[in-house]
């Protein structure tokens, strides 16, 4: 054996039991980095499985606030809400979006009233809201970027006026940020933040979210959220969402793009936000679910990858799991 190693040196001493481990554990993952997205259904006494998603459901806003009770109990304290709108409610321009008595804005009011310290970030996109499916405005078959703005801002008014704590856009159209934020401040909204999907990408993991919301789009998405192949210009879309007013980025998926958020973690100081998304949950739950591994085991090694990545905040449906585990 050569001269040249230190025989001194054992890295086994540091894992040679479980109270070591933990002492010099590097990464730790509590309910503090965990925000549970929630799909929301109109009237009373509703719930609806999402069958793509095991263990999901939609729930009506009766029916949700014991489960946000539940989850604020067990130490959850961010909610990411998406409304299910019926059909008859979509049009081309997201009408529904900008109604003060719609249930998005009908159900930030509830939640704030009887859980004022929940933090709440509203989803911002006219895709649950249009006949298109899409992001965007749509005309010719095209989607039209600064046509689209002005609907997203008047959205996130209606949002903010209700009290939510965090506007957040996840449509990828260019200078929304900005524009959302100059919205706001104009109507004496300055102390709303701005959680802006930086970098979106254009990805296969959404199906299930999309079955949730039934808004799959007439088309695809690919002229507006990132090319799975582009790392580089990940930088590029963050850093303009930052000069614009962005509190919070985020990179959405997480698992296939955790390059992607060491990336941003090693070039700005900004938090970032990671989202686990349904495909990644349908994924690891059917895993688990048909004895495959230790389910909780997969779910808390993945999302201790995504905080290793350097993700300040998850959005994860696995958030209540990870709380009775814990």
């Amino acid at each position: 054996m050569s001269k040249a190693y230190n025989k001194h040196l054992r890295p086994r001493r540091l894992r040679k039991n479980k109270s070591t481990r933990e002492l010099v554990q590097e990464t730790h993952l509590t309910c503090n980095d965990l925000v549970w997205p929630v799909f929301m259904l109109e009237g009373d006494n509703q719930k609806q499985e999402v069958k793509s998603m095991p263990g999901i459901f939609k729930f009506s806003l009766d029916l949700l606030l014991p489960q946000v009770e539940e989850a604020h109990k067990k130490g959850i304290k961010g909610l990411a809400l998406f409304p299910v709108v019926p059909d008859d409610k979509k049009d081309k321009t997201a009408t529904e979006s900008k109604n003060p008595d719609g249930l998005m804005p009908k159900a930030i009011r509830k939640l704030k009233k009887e859980f004022p310290d929940v933090i709440l970030f509203t989803d911002v996109a006219m895709d649950p809201y249009s006949s298109d499916g899409q992001d965007g405005f749509v005309e010719d078959g095209k989607i039209l970027n600064d046509k689209t703005l002005p609907i997203l801002a008047e959205m996130a008014l209606v949002q903010a006026e209700a009290g939510s704590d965090f506007i957040s856009p996840s449509d990828m159209m260019d200078h929304r940020i900005g524009f959302i934020r100059e919205a706001l401040d104009s109507k004496n909204y300055s102390e709303v933040g701005i959680m802006s999907y930086a970098a979106k990408y254009a990805s296969h993991f959404y199906g299930p979210f999309r079955d949730a919301l039934d808004s799959a789009p007439k088309g695809h998405k690919k002229t507006y959220q990132m090319n799975p192949a582009n790392r580089n210009s990940a930088l590029t879309e963050v850093q303009l969402d930052i000069e614009e007013g962005a509190d919070i980025v985020m990179v959405k998926p997480a698992l296939p793009y955790l390059d992607i958020i060491r990336d941003i973690r090693n070039n700005t100081n900004t938090p970032i936000a990671a989202y686990n998304v349904s495909g990644e949950y349908s994924m690891l739950s059917l895993l688990g679910h048909n004895n495959l591994c230790d389910a909780h085991g997969v779910i808390l090694e993945s999302l201790t990858a995504i905080k290793r990545a350097g993700a300040d905040l998850i959005f994860t449906y696995f958030a209540k799991d990870f709380a009775d585990k814990l």
